[in-house]
């Protein structure tokens, strides 16, 4: 073939090249927001509305009280009510909220949130217009007299909001908060993937949230175990650990800094004088070198540099961890147990990010014989991909055989349990945009396992405890089986009635029980984040 037909050929190939916009993508690709199928889409969208009445309502340090309202229109379809008592959204900001695809605050912001990628709630709004055709209605309020309102749809060509109707309402009422409709092709149902397990599994990581839901099957209430909010986590800069080299040859780019020792200290969390000397040292690079002049060889240079200097850990006021004696509060509240334990882990750090695990574990009671998991990241339940997230593999690789459980190898343990792990971190590493499994970093693998060994531990002398006052009871039991015996012996040899004896042989058995499950008591009651039942 020659040169004039292959450059006719590539001309005419050319012409279809285009670019497509990120709603244009998402559009064809919404199972990657978590729109795989009809259920899971249902639960998805209660999922980003509930996420985001609880960050803002934190933000603002309101306590939440959220209503979620699900109505079936026909076989497939649903109308869909969120409401909050937060601070609202701004009129003027509205459109970009929930008509524009990755526009949001918190993806630059190193603090611990539920949200991170300017994606959620516009998925909502795309998949609304994409199965229904209609808009989605905002009504919000910042508590000034005035509402919004607002009809939205998005422009999939230009990533840009589609106003189709707008006002604001001057009716005097003082409130703040947010409302937002929908109406999209879903299919409901109850089980442990659905929206009311969501919204129980939140209300157990979130004991300070009131939650309303009324869904086809009736009205169900989560009420707020504690009136604290979680402490509010504070925004840190990146750490040197944690950049990769493209990231900080743009830092480098748009710093404001005037000198390369100004960058290192201004731009970075835990870097001193000293510190930046070293690297700067080590990198061969001058102090008062314009941080834009630097060549690619020269960037690489000071990353590699970075990374062979000690710097301190990250601040870990970034972080919002629930608490052990929320944790536990927030269990007791929906889990029918006898015993409860809980455990925070110190912070500990991957790739310069901080994060830290909880755990919690319920036991026994009115539990089903059958042992559940759950698993949170940022206090956000996560439902699918179990078996490729990190939590679950650590929780099968713990030998709860140690721990007084039956288990086999490579499973769940046996029994009447319930497993809680809390994932909290600035930048959780999920494996995918559906965000519902997290990566199996070794140093995360490790603080869960050492987090389910602790809380196994409590568990294992609850359940001994259990055992003992058992073999004790038992041998009362036997006792007491003979005690008429003994006592017709006893009356025969002492001239004293049968039935006197009978009686002062009993009140002994009794008195016995009451100081064994007495001194159960005082057991538990020396181990620190643990409750058990009092009537034991």
């Amino acid at each position: 073939m020659d040169e004039g037909r292959m450059s006719t050929i590539a001309e005419e190939l050319s012409k279809e090249l285009k670019a497509i916009s990120v709603s244009e993508f998402f559009e064809r690709n919404r199972h990657l927001l978590g729109y795989d199928n009809p259920t899971k889409a249902l639960l998805t969208i209660v999922k980003e509305g509930v996420d985001n009445s609880l960050d803002a309502c934190e933000e603002a340090r309101i306590l939440p009280k959220i209503w979620v309202e699900i109505r079936q229109k026909d076989a497939t379809r649903f109308k869909i009510m969120m409401k909050d008592n937060g601070p609202g959204v701004p009129d003027k900001k509205i459109p970009y909220v929930f008509g524009k695809l990755l526009y949001g605050s918190r993806f630059h912001r190193l603090l611990q949130t539920r949200g991170q990628q300017g994606l959620g709630i516009k998925g909502c709004v795309l998949y609304a217009q994409l199965t229904t055709g209609k808009p989605t209605t905002v009504i919000s309020s910042t508590g000034d007299g005035k509402t919004s309102y607002y009809e939205i749809m998005i422009n999939v060509a230009r990533n840009e909001p589609e106003i189709i109707k707008h006002e604001i309402i001057n009716d005097g009422k003082v409130w703040h908060g947010l409302k937002i409709e929908m109406e999209v092709e879903g299919r409901y149902v109850e089980g442990p993937r659905s929206v009311l397990e969501y919204l129980r599994q939140s209300a157990i990581m979130n004991p300070h949230a009131h939650i309303i839901f009324r869904g086809p099957n009736g009205k169900v209430e989560f009420p707020r175990a504690i009136n604290q909010l979680p402490p509010k986590p504070r925004e840190i800069k990146p750490h040197p650990h944690g950049v990769e080299l493209g990231v900080l040859k743009r830092m480098l780019e748009f710093t404001r800094s005037k000198t390369l020792l100004g960058f290192l200290m201004n731009e970075f969390s835990r870097v001193g004088k000293d510190s930046a000397m070293k690297v700067l040292k080590k990198a061969g690079l001058d102090a008062n070198r314009d941080p834009r002049s630097l060549e690619l060889r020269e960037v690489e240079k000071l990353f590699k540099a970075m990374q062979l200097v000690d710097f301190v850990r990250p601040p870990t006021d970034c972080l919002s961890p629930v608490g052990e004696k929320a944790l536990l509060e927030g269990m007791k509240k929906e889990l029918p147990a006898e015993f409860f334990a809980a455990v925070t882990r110190k912070p500990e750090v991957y790739r310069g990010m901080p994060f830290q695990v909880e755990v919690g574990v319920a036991y026994g009671g009115n539990l089903p014989n059958e042992a559940k998991l759950m698993r949170f990241a940022n206090r956000v339940p996560l439902l699918y991909q179990a078996g490729d997230c990190a939590i679950t593999k650590a929780v099968i690789a713990t030998d709860w055989t140690r721990y007084g459980l039956k288990q086999n190898a490579k499973s769940m343990p046996e029994g009447p349990i319930v497993i809680l792990v809390h994932f909290a971190s600035v930048w959780v590493p999920f494996i995918s945009e559906g965000k519902q499994a997290i990566a199996s970093y070794p140093i995360i693998m490790k603080e869960i396992k050492l987090g389910l060994q602790e809380v196994g531990r409590r568990l294992a002398r609850y359940l001994a405890g259990k055992r003992r006052i058992e073999l004790k009871r038992r041998k009362i039991q036997i006792f007491e089986r003979y005690i008429p015996e003994v006592a017709r012996a006893l009356a025969e040899l002492t001239e004293v009635k049968q039935e006197i004896i009978e009686k002062k042989l009993k009140e002994i058995g009794i008195k016995k029980v009451g100081d064994v499950g007495e001194e159960f008591i005082h057991e538990l009651s020396q181990h620190e984040g643990v409750e058990g039942e009092k009537n034991e």
